[in-house]
């Protein structure tokens, strides 16, 4: 699979992968960063990274568009401990966000 990297290079998230972890896809919202590697998600508001699961670590992920207002990308990790990730998402940044929710379904496709 082809790397995309549509944000920038200092998600935080970056500090924490292992040395051959490969980066598919930054993605942005409106206050937060997603970080899609070949291992993970991450979700990053600011400098703190506020979900860090691997993909096996997923229940659910929705995104709903809405036609005036931002859409809403709502990810759901598998254990209670870790809070679901709501995610506002601009007009201008559907297509980073649907590259990477789509390297997500592949990833979660091979799970099953």
């Amino acid at each position: 699979m082809e790397t995309t990297h549509t944000g920038s290079n200092d998600h935080p998230a970056l500090r924490l992968l292992a040395a051959d972890e490969r980066v598919d896809v930054q993605a942005s919202g409106v206050d937060a960063r997603l970080l899609v590697t070949d291992r993970r998600l991450a979700i990053a508001f600011g400098d703190r990274v506020t979900l860090d699961v691997p993909f096996d670590g997923l229940r659910r992920i929705q995104f709903d568009i809405e036609r005036e207002r931002p859409a809403t990308l709502v990810v759901v990790p598998e254990q209670p401990g870790h809070q679901p990730q709501v995610l506002a998402v601009p007009p201008e940044r559907y297509d980073e966000v649907t590259r990477a929710l789509t390297v997500i379904g592949h990833r979660l496709a091979e799970l099953a």
